[in-house]
């Protein structure tokens, strides 16, 4: 945990996050590693009923809109990068009838001012915009629903607010712990993909690569907008190059466009050479406290971004939910099996107020 943010995350642990819970009497959840003969795909599009702009404080505010049902069941949608914001095709992961759909653009990303900025823009921040926004849609609970950078988030939130979640579904598992970033940014995934870590490491002089993350953030912050515009499609374009089994050529030049790579490289950077302002291993030891909240965690078995041993960890902590396998897939959400279980979660959920 770095020296410069003890207190924020202290606040966030529990007296004792190795005791374990007893058994909860829902029983062990389902592994299943299966792609169906039969995929489900995304609902029709949706446009939102609702949206708008809340003031959070400290010059942040957060775009929200809601979508679907306006009697349905409440849910949340937490995005990914952090900084990668909402997509039309976020909204198509609920059906649009049965279910209320909050979406949100993260501070500092999206449709959210200031943009790129790291001031006041921590977990904890962000944990308490989703409790700003419960309240002001006046929900007693709501399903909390994220992946890659959101599963971070719905864990945090799910762990600090347990009683106003009614079920969590998680997706390519992310813990922030500091295993996991030297995987992805320092030494792991260049392995596979050497000729893509190549263009990850142009930016950045010899002898500054012992660490990357920091060498990036020195970049990310300079004073040259044409120094961070570099740096930050450099770090954008590495994700996008290799979050999907097959490559995805398309994908890898969106995550470049410079708009959207400098809010979303320099957000990703400050949160994770801050450890994702969480205490070591403070996600998984905390798990114990959702045992009794249904849950479902879907992994992509060829997940270079975020690794599957976490997954496996969130679920050895949390065996009550049910955990899906996606044996031919990476990271990204619109991968078909990913997708295929990510839809029948929702759809099971649907019944439950």
């Amino acid at each position: 945990m770095p020296a410069d943010f003890p207190d924020d995350a202290a606040r966030h642990v529990r007296d004792d996050p190795s005791a374990q819970k007893p058994a909860s009497p829902r029983g062990l959840g389902k592994v299943i590693e299966s792609r169906p003969d039969v995929l489900r795909g995304l609902y029709p599009p949706v446009e939102p009923f609702e949206s708008g702009m809340l003031e959070v404080g400290n010059g942040h505010a957060i775009y929200w809109e809601r979508c679907g049902n306006p009697l349905g069941k409440p849910a949340v949608f937490l995005h990914g990068g952090p900084g990668g914001g909402c997509s039309p095709e976020h909204r198509r992961l609920f059906d649009p009838a049965k279910y209320c759909v909050t979406l949100f653009d993260q501070r500092g990303c999206g449709r959210s001012t200031p943009h790129a900025s790291l001031d006041h823009n921590t977990t904890w921040d962000l944990v308490e915009d989703i409790e700003r926004l419960r309240a002001k849609f006046g929900y007693a609970q709501w399903q909390v629903f994220g992946g890659s950078w959101g599963s971070t988030l719905a864990l945090a939130y799910a762990q600090a607010h347990v009683d106003r979640v009614s079920e969590i579904v998680v997706r390519g598992i992310f813990t922030v712990r500091r295993e996991e970033l030297q995987w992805y940014y320092q030494s792991g995934a260049s392995w596979l993909f050497p000729d893509r870590w190549e263009a990850f490491l142009a930016p950045i002089p010899l002898e500054e690569r012992g660490d990357l993350m920091r060498a990036y953030r020195k970049r990310l912050t300079h004073p040259d907008e044409a120094v961070r515009i570099e740096a930050a499609r450099a770090w954008s374009m590495w994700e996008g190059s290799t979050i999907t089994l097959l490559p995805d050529d398309q994908l890898t030049e969106a995550f470049g466009d410079p708009h959207y790579a400098i809010a979303f490289a320099r957000i990703e950077n400050h949160y994770f050479v801050h450890d994702g302002f969480l205490a070591p291993n403070q996600l998984i030891d905390g798990a114990s406290c959702l045992r009794d909240v249904p849950g479902v965690i879907v992994q992509g078995r060829y997940d270079m971004a975020t690794p599957a041993r976490t997954a496996w960890a969130l679920h050895k902590a949390w065996p009550e939910a049910d955990f899906y396998w996606a044996p031919d897939a990476g990271h990204a959400f619109s991968e078909p099996t990913i997708l295929h279980w990510l839809i029948e979660a929702t759809d099971r959920f649907a019944a439950s107020r």
